[in-house]
């Protein structure tokens, strides 16, 4: 089978393709004959900071090709997809559940052929793609754990999402599925237009409008939001603090804005309920699959690249030129 490695140390230059055996299913495990993977900003730094060679991407949906004995939750033929984590089922995430995510610690879904355990693959929703199913294990879940299992938003509430990349624009749509009031932030007025379309209640560009914390409070009645899904990490921590309600919910995802600003004050941690949260289980994974089926949800893909231009597609994405997902045809 073909494949992608990234080689230790030299970035997106050392993603090269190779050619492997062909992977076979052992007991409680599926071949899947992968037809779609998406890139995830995570990915950039594997391919930067990798210390082993791997086969990246923790996304990846497909066809069950074969499966192993003992497995009888998939056959042959059924269109799945595979979860970022090869073991974490249900419940709170564990230590011994999270250390083997897909792409990173372990091989991941940039190959033709991907063997997982069926602990670590879910059927996709039936009226998506295959491109648009290998969008759901990462982004996906992180807003709909977010959202909706950690700070458990009701409808009425309210979201701030950080710009548009692929968790905030999930979490928009899954806002808009759910009659949660929806937030957005950017700095191209552009991709603002596009939030609107997909459902935004309101948009802020945080170019132009650099105290955007105050224009959230204004935009709720001086309250602020129910719920943060925080992406941006240190460089807007405080400000996604001060954004938030008494007692609302600043769920950390990431940290892809940098630093904090110099100077910048932090508000008193009691204001809110802070909390981190790494993508989701299994379980998690199926009950929003359930959700995105039953109104036919179709996840915002940006660009789909080939199989051969794996690195051009690791190269949008570093240009966060991108709303959406950025996705790998195998």
């Amino acid at each position: 089978m073909k494949a992608y490695r990234v080689t230790t140390g030299e970035g997106i230059d050392g993603l090269a393709q190779v050619d492997l055996p062909d992977p076979q299913p052992g007991a409680g495990e599926v071949l899947i004959r992968v037809r779609a993977t998406s890139l995830n900003y995570r990915d950039l730094g594997v391919a930067r900071n990798s210390r082993q060679p791997v086969i990246p991407l923790s996304d990846g949906a497909g066809e069950v090709v074969a499966v192993g004995s003992g497995v009888t939750e998939f056959a042959t033929g059924d269109h799945v997809a595979g979860c970022f984590f090869r073991g974490w089922p249900d419940g709170e995430g564990r230590p011994e559940y999270t250390r083997h995510a897909l792409g990173g610690a372990v091989d991941g879904m940039l190959a033709e052929l991907v063997v997982l355990p069926v602990s670590a693959v879910v059927h996709q929703p039936a009226h998506m793609t295959h491109e648009e199913a290998a969008t759901l294990p990462c982004a996906a879940l992180t807003a709909w754990n977010g959202m909706f299992e950690e700070a458990r938003l009701p409808p009425g509430a309210s979201v701030l999402l950080l710009g548009t990349g692929g968790v905030s624009i999930f979490g928009l749509q899954l806002a808009h599925l759910a009659g949660v009031r929806a937030i957005v932030t950017s700095s191209s007025d552009e991709k603002l237009e596009r939030a609107r379309t997909l459902g935004a209640d309101a948009v802020i560009n945080y170019r132009t409008t650099p105290d955007w914390e105050r224009a959230v409070l204004d935009l709720t009645g001086g309250r602020g939001v129910d719920c943060v899904l925080e992406v941006g990490g240190a460089a807007t921590y405080a400000k996604s603090m001060a954004a938030t309600r008494m007692g609302g919910s600043l769920v950390l995802v990431g940290g892809l804005g940098g630093p904090a600003p110099e100077g910048e004050a932090v508000p008193m941690p009691g204001r809110v309920r802070a909390a981190r949260i790494y993508v989701g289980s299994r379980a998690m994974f199926e009950r929003m699959n359930a959700a995105l089926a039953l109104r036919e949800v179709h996840p915002v893909i940006d660009r789909v690249f080939e199989f051969g231009e794996a690195q051009q597609a690791y190269r949008y994405l570093e240009s966060q030129a991108h709303l959406g997902k950025v996705v790998v045809r195998v």
